[in-house]
This record gives C-alpha cells, sequence and structure tokens, in this order.
C-alpha cells in the first residue's frame, strides 16, 4: 500500500484527498495534510471524518515540510498550493526520494520549469501532471479520431475557450490576479487547453505569438464604464450587496470554513472585487502557435462571456471535425466537484472532404469533467491499466503545456514571436 501527504489544503485538494480516502483505501494510505495555514489543515481533517469517515491525520506546517518527509516516509506527495510554489514542492520531494503528483500547471515560469525538469534527471523520482480534460471522453474521442485518420493530417487548429462571469471571475477574485502567482490565465487555465491540443496531435509547439490584456476587470475598465462605486473585498461591504460579480463567503459553509475563517493566519482574501486595484492578468487573449509538425493553432481566451465553454475545429487533408462543447458554470469550491466541468450540451461533426457530415455520439460518465474526474483519479491512484491513447500526463507533458502560456507570457512582453526551444533544455 502506498503512502501519500498532501501539500496545499485549499480548494483544489480535495479532490485528491477525498478520492484518496473514499475510493482508493485498500491501495492508498493517507498520512498527512501540509499547509501555511492550520485552520485550514484542521477544517480537512474535519471533512476527513465527517463527509469521508476517516480518522484524523497528522498535519505539519510549511515550514516542516522536510520533517514531515522524514518522520511520515511518503511514497508520493501531492501538491496542491499556489502555482508559484509549485516547484519548491516539487523539487524537495524528489530530492527526499518521493515521486510527486501535481495540480497544473506544473509551475509558472521558464526557470522554474527548468529546475523541476533537472530535478528529475538528478533523483530519477517520477512527476505526474493531473490533466483531468484529457481523460473526458469527447476529449478522448477527439483524440481517437485523429489517430484514426478520420481527417488526415491535420494542418490548423481554431480554438476558442469561453469563461462566463461567475468561473472566469473568479480568477480575478482570488491569488490568480496576480501573475507572480498563477503565470496569469496563458499559464493557469490555458495549460489545460495547450495540453490538450498537444495531446489531440501529438506534437509539440515550436513557435508562439501572443497578444492580449486586461480589457474588462480591473478598476480601471470599470471607471471607463461609469462605475462609481468600488470596493476592496464583498466582506463587510455594502455596494457588494448589489455586485452580481460579488461572492459571500458567509452564504456558503464550505467557503466560510475554508477561507473566511482562516484569513487570520495567513491575510488570504478569497472575495476580493474583481474591480479594484492590483490585478495584473489579463482577461482578453489571442495565440498564434506553430508546432513541430507544421500544424498552426489559432486561440482565445476571454474571460466574462454569457456562456461556458469551448469550441474547437481541426482543418485536415481528408476533412474536417468541428467541436461545440458548453460546460455548467462553476466557482472552485463553492459546489460539489462533480459540477467543475460538467456537459451541458456537446457536438463532435466530422465533414469529410467528399461525404455527408455526421455527428459522433460521445456516451459521458459520472463525475466532472464529462466523467474525466473518475478516469483520472483510478490512473494514478488505482491499478494503471493500459491506455492506447497514452493520457497520463509526465513532466514533459506539464513542461510543453506551459511552455506555450509562458512563451505567451514573453511574446505579451515583447510583441515578437517565441522560439519554445530557446526557454528550456530537457
Amino acid at each position: 500500500m502506498k503512502k501519500y501527504v498532501l501539500v496545499g489544503t485549499g480548494g483544489r485538494a480535495e479532490f485528491f484527498y477525498g478520492a484518496i480516502v473514499r475510493d482508493f483505501r485498500e491501495t492508498c494510505n493517507l498520512v498527512a495534510f501540509c499547509d501555511l495555514n492550520q485552520t485550514r489543515m484542521d477544517y480537512a481533517n474535519r471533512l476527513l471524518e465527517e463527509r469521508y469517515h476517516h480518522p484524523k491525520i497528522n498535519t505539519y506546517l510549511h515550514s516542516d515540510f522536510e520533517k514531515m518527509i522524514s518522520v511520515e516516509k511518503p511514497d508520493t506527495v501531492v501538491v496542491t498550493t499556489v502555482d508559484r510554489t509549485h516547484h519548491t514542492y516539487i523539487i524537495k520531494a524528489l530530492e527526499l526520494g518521493c515521486d510527486v503528483i501535481t495540480e497544473k500547471p506544473m509551475t509558472v515560469d521558464a526557470e522554474k520549469c527548468q529546475a523541476i525538469i533537472d530535478a528529475t534527471k538528478r533523483t530519477g523520482k517520477e512527476v505526474r501532471v493531473a490533466f483531468n480534460y484529457r481523460y473526458a471522453p469527447h476529449n478522448t474521442k477527439i483524440r481517437e479520431l485523429i489517430m484514426n485518420d478520420v481527417i488526415g493530417q491535420v494542418n490548423s487548429v481554431n480554438f476558442e475557450w469561453a469563461l462566463d462571469t461567475q468561473h472566469g471571475a473568479d480568477y480575478f477574485r482570488r491569488w490568480h490576479r496576480d501573475k507572480r502567482n498563477s503565470g496569469g490565465l496563458l499559464v493557469h487555465k490555458s495549460t489545460h487547453h495547450f495540453d490538450l491540443v498537444n495531446f489531440w496531435l501529438g506534437t509539440t509547439p515550436e513557435t508562439v505569438y501572443a497578444s492580449g490584456g486586461l480589457r474588462f476587470y480591473g478598476r480601471e475598465n470599470a471607471e471607463s464604464r461609469g462605475v462609481t462605486q468600488f470596493y476592496q473585498r464583498a466582506y463587510g461591504s455594502d455596494y457588494a450587496k448589489d455586485d452580481p460579480f460579488a461572492i459571500d463567503l458567509e452564504a456558503n459553509e464550505h467557503l466560510k470554513a475554508l477561507y473566511l475563517d482562516a484569513e487570520k493566519e495567513d491575510g488570504y482574501q478569497r472575495d476580493q472585487s474583481v474591480f479594484g486595484d492590483g490585478i495584473n492578468i489579463e482577461d482578453t487573449l489571442g495565440v498564434l502557435v506553430t508546432y513541430k509538425n507544421k500544424a498552426i493553432l489559432n486561440y482565445s481566451l476571454n474571460a466574462y462571456l454569457p456562456w461556458e465553454g469551448y469550441m474547437v475545429s481541426f482543418n485536415g487533408t481528408k476533412g474536417r471535425i468541428e467541436v461545440r462543447i458548453r460546460e455548467q458554470s462553476y466557482i472552485n469550491s463553492g459546489g460539489s466537484k462533480d459540477d467543475e466541468g460538467k456537459v451541458k450540451e456537446k457536438s463532435i461533426m466530422v465533414m469529410p472532404m467528399f461525404g455527408q457530415p455526421y455527428e459522433v455520439e460521445v456516451v459521458e460518465g459520472k463525475g466532472g469533467h464529462g466523467g474525466g474526474d473518475p478516469i483520472l483519479l483510478q490512473d494514478i491512484f488505482g491499478t494503471p491499466v493500459e491506455d492506447e491513447f497514452k493520457r497520463a500526463a509526465s513532466h514533459v507533458d506539464g513542461a510543453m503545456s506551459i511552455l506555450t502560456g509562458i512563451a505567451g507570457n514573453i511574446s505579451l512582453n515583447t510583441g515578437q514571436a517565441v522560439k519554445v526551444d530557446e526557454l528550456i533544455k530537457f
């Protein structure tokens, strides 16, 4: 039986520790939490007891991470901290003899990415990146169609991702609003999308050019639209009561326990105004990517739209595939994990060059991301089975997805196209 510890008990953590203690007790043993916030760890332990009927486990402050590894002797460390600290715990865990499962993105810039790659070489240990979108049945089906040469060689991809005013806005309330923490949406969110293109086409990025900026959120944009009333955070603000972009932490027992009750220790405010100062990430983005196999990608991301989901089309030498997926809107930790990425509508249309178009039926499974989450969890915590689609993502996959976004961030700053191979060395 493998022993696991988890570092970072915020909004994404329960997805992993809940699965371990609920579905994989026969193969996995969760032995400790680690975080900079004791209140949050205590709440995670309360959930273990009340929600999962599992005994409390040991807790360690982040400054005692190495002590935790020494005492608990885990086989694997699960990392779900703020993105900019992923590399710290990944590298320490590897050097102390552990394998790692990390939430995406693997890290936020080229320097930290290189450090992780060097650590895997130095230690020989394994890093897995939790790309649950690969496992969603409709995304796997797209991979299958392209693998089976249904539209021949794919030469170009048009990919539009829409975040709505609930889910999209949430990145501008939290720590993600500071690019130092998250790498911006091109790294934190788009890592999913760039990984999907790598996965679908079986290739990696060569050159990246990006354009965009902060066009909707932030105080300056709100002022330009005539807004005159502002607040720093929703808690305790009368102005926030009439703001559809505000969230009420007191109204949600889980959010209150996870954040409001815990902020006395670290000062983290989960409910900052999306129209406040201090936001330095983009909400409107366009990216042009050329891949090693000469395919091109035209990608856009907007974080303030009236619907949630994506549209992607593939143009090949034998025809075209058009995909439209509408997802249920979601606020992190604001509801059931099964609602995250839940598919409301889907359509995969194959249009042969000389034939009648036809729709491809896909059966969605239970669980988040169209049923992809349980498949991912089985893959990383259960007994792996042979996978013809090769959905398990290594540190190399994690690097190649974030490098598109990292190159995009450099391009935003310089106005120039960026060659990905010049950013790191494997």
